[in-house]
């Protein structure tokens, strides 16, 4: 049963529930999780419903069931690897791959593959060495774990932010500044389950600094350094921006003339220290030829 303790921190708007603090601010489980893994806790030390307030100073100590396993079958599916030792794969992940199995996705996920490729069995698994994730239509520079301490090694530099991460997008229109930081609450579109939106009024803070590497007549490259992984983030940045990603289909808008390309966000570089390693290393991963393309377009 996984377990989290923490203390609340200041500037938690007054009234806020323990379970929307748990989903919006911790980020550990999402609204319909808290329920469907029967979160309980304590604060300070006493049992309390979830439905108790908190308060800045609180000592939390939450607990809640572990999520139903996958059963995964694997798949022979290549991959793209750039790095690979006993203890861990980095790869770089083509558009339109499925990191993890879920409601319409069975197979022909990188999951199934990575079981594939590690000798696995099929069988019941919640994430097979999965340490992160990305977006379908994103591709890019990806590590997974072979084993359960690398698991949790490179989990917990993640969990830290002490993973350096860079993306490269075109996004449509010109940035004002070369450079800048975003800072805001994210949370989801209440009007569609599937979106997330800038809010003013709770959320999960999110963070990005962004620098501009060339300019064309109506667009623009984008390198992109996250400082927290939020669900969307990158997307929803720079649409609130006003430069959102080109071909994004969620947050893109109907006046995209690069719509039929794909998503133009591709994770470019990760840092980050291996087990048995004692300082970081960095991989990257080409750009891929959907840039270049556009790119020779916007050029010309």
């Amino acid at each position: 049963m996984p377990s989290f303790a923490v203390t609340v921190e200041d500037g938690v708007p007054p009234g806020l529930r323990l379970d929307r603090y748990v989903a919006e601010r911790l980020g550990l489980l999402t609204r319909s999780q808290v329920k469907a893994r029967f979160l309980s806790a304590k604060i300070n030390g006493k049992d309390v419903k979830i439905s108790r307030t908190v308060r800045e100073g609180d000592l939390l100590e939450l607990s809640w069931t572990d999520a139903p396993p996958v059963f995964l079958v694997p798949e022979n599916i290549p991959l793209d690897v750039l790095y690979e030792d006993g203890r861990v794969i980095v790869l770089n992940k083509p558009q339109g791959l499925v990191v993890h199995p879920g409601a319409g996705n069975r197979c022909g996920t990188l999951a199934n593959a990575l079981l594939y490729r590690c000798g696995g069995e099929a069988g019941p698994s919640s994430r097979p060495g999965i340490v992160h994730r990305l977006d379908k239509d994103t591709s890019g520079v990806m590590i997974a774990a072979k084993d359960e301490d690398a698991l949790r090694f490179l989990a917990e530099q993640f969990r830290k932010r002490q993973v350096r991460k860079i993306y490269a997008a075109i996004v449509r229109g010109n940035p004002k500044e070369d450079r800048g930081r975003i800072a805001t609450f994210i949370r989801r579109d209440g009007r569609n389950r599937k979106r997330f939106v800038v809010s003013e009024d709770g959320g999960k803070s999110a963070v990005t600094l962004y620098r501009v590497t060339r300019r064309w007549n109506g667009c623009a490259l984008v390198l992109l350094m996250p400082k927290t992984g939020r669900t969307h983030q990158l997307r929803v940045h720079m649409r609130w921006l006003g430069n959102p990603i080109a071909g994004d289909p969620v947050y893109g808008g109907k006046e995209d003339r690069f719509a039929e390309a794909g998503l133009m966000l591709h994770a470019r570089s990760l840092s980050l220290i291996l087990p048995d390693h004692l300082e970081a290393q960095t991989f990257t991963a080409p750009v891929p030829r959907r840039f270049t393309c556009i790119m020779e377009k916007l050029e010309g």
